[in-house]
Parts: structure tokens; C-alpha cells; sequence
């Protein structure tokens, strides 16, 4: 999930809270990082 803080936007995991990355100065930007780390997520080992 994506969360506006004062300092600026940040990534944060939606059952832990952790911070993902960030602060980033945009949304978009935000939105980006929060793609890559889906794509880990999902992304399985050989």
C-alpha cells in the first residue's frame, strides 16, 4: 500500500506495516516500486 507522509510517499506492506521503500517524492513513483515489488512477490524459484 501506498501512504503520504510528511517527508513524502512510501511503500509499505499491507500485514506487516514494513517499510518497502521510499520516501519518494511522487506518486508515480511510489506506484512503480510498489509494482516491483509485487512482481518479487509473485515471481517463484526454479
Amino acid at each position: 500500500m501506498i501512504v503520504k507522509k510528511q517527508e513524502g510517499y512510501f511503500v509499505l506492506s499491507e500485514k506487516t506495516k514494513r517499510n518497502l521503500g521510499g520516501p519518494y517524492k511522487t506518486e508515480e513513483e511510489a506506484k512503480k516500486r510498489l509494482r516491483q515489488v509485487e512482481f518479487f512477490k509473485h515471481t517463484k524459484k526454479a
